[in-house]
């Protein structure tokens, strides 16, 4: 069931709200908007398919999932769901976590994150650089009830990411990340993309980027790359929202069940991506920018190729869009790590070889 902020708590005090509020906006004008990096891919280019990735790692929490927790405390903040004192707890597989705990520090704020067990060590530490801290659970499916229990343990706001993260963004513009996208895009050969691509954990990226090509009457088409465990694939060809998966292993992106975020009539196309396809895609990409990324924008590698391989196939020129959600620093003892891998994933080096026959 979705979270239900309590009615019966006291309202913030102004002065403490609008310096709540104050602080937030005022880190936001502190920090630049991220890079749009265009991808060196001959055998695209030359036939007029151009790709590119929009870096969110460059955020001060170094992950899309800044925006996301930036909009959460102003919508959470703003409908008086928080007040001084409050304890937030969020369920996060990781960067929404390590985002929450940065602004809960910000608004001197305790934070408690619920995750799985398998969460990075790499992400709990950043959760605990910010101050706050990690109450695990055995299984992703978990996470929800243990979240509100320990809001109600603690008196504190349960800001349920999965339920709130497509409405705490404003999807006509204001700076969005859609918005910063097409901005962006001006100058480029193919404005307007053809694709946008995007992965989905809460599915509010991608209602946001919807909402927004849809009101700004774009002819883009949205593309969610959706890694195996997930039921988001499923879910969009069925509309069953009493499904559920077993969950992803590409930290940040799939879910075990239908988030309420996640609004299927957005989509225009899911791609389904293997493990191996992620992984090998990540590893590619790695190699291509000079530096790690992580495995969901491997995913994301994954789907644009796809789809700049049938452009190519039809004689389709135009642009393709994705994001770059995280550094890879983030996974070296995991996902960029060959024993890890092979444990978990298995071989990825024929995944590897059709990528690379791809990129030639």
């Amino acid at each position: 069931m979705p979270h239900t902020p309590s009615s019966s708590a006291p309202a913030a005090a102004p002065s403490w709200l609008h310096q709540a509020i104050d602080r937030i906006e005022a880190d936001y004008q502190r920090s630049a908007d991220t890079h749009l990096i265009p991808l060196p891919l001959p055998a695209f280019e030359r036939v007029g398919i151009d790709l590119y990735l929009k870096d969110e790692s460059t955020h001060p929490t170094g992950s899309l999932k800044h925006r996301l927790a930036r909009s959460l405390f102003l919508y959470a903040l703003c409908n008086g769901w928080v007040r001084e004192g409050s304890t937030i707890v969020e369920a996060s597989s990781g960067s929404t976590a390590v985002s929450e705990a940065y602004f809960a520090r910000l608004l001197g704020l305790p934070f408690v994150a619920v995750m799985p067990r398998s969460t990075s060590a790499e992400k709990i530490a950043l959760i605990e650089f910010y101050g706050g801290r990690c109450h695990f659970v055995q299984h992703a499916g978990d996470v929800y009830d243990a979240a509100r229990a320990v809001a109600q343990d603690t008196g504190g706001h349960y800001m349920d990411q999965f339920t709130y993260a497509e409405r705490a963004t404003d999807w006509r513009g204001n700076n969005n990340i859609a918005e910063s996208m097409f901005t962006q895009m001006q100058r480029e050969r193919h404005p307007v993309p053809r694709w946008i691509v995007v992965g989905a954990g809460t599915g509010g990226t991608s209602a946001t980027i919807g909402r927004y090509v849809r009101f700004q009457m774009h002819e883009s088409r949205l593309c969610v790359a959706d890694p195996a465990g997930s039921v988001f694939a499923a879910y969009h060809r069925t509309g069953d929202a009493q499904l559920t998966a077993p969950g992803s292993r590409i930290e940040g992106i799939g879910r075990p069940r239908v988030e309420p975020s996640f609004i299927r009539e957005l989509v225009d196309r899911m791609e389904e991506v293997a493990d191996d396809e992620s992984i090998a895609a990540m590893r590619a990409l790695s190699g291509l920018l000079g530096r790690r990324v992580g495995p969901s924008t491997g995913t994301n590698f994954v789907a644009m190729l796809r789809l700049a391989q049938e452009m190519r196939e039809r004689g389709e020129q135009g642009s393709i869009l994705s994001l770059l959600c995280d550094a890879g620093e983030r996974y070296l003892p995991t996902y960029h790590d060959e024993a890890w891998v092979l444990r978990t994933a298995g071989d990825c080096a024929p995944a590897q070889q059709r990528i690379a026959r791809l990129l030639a």
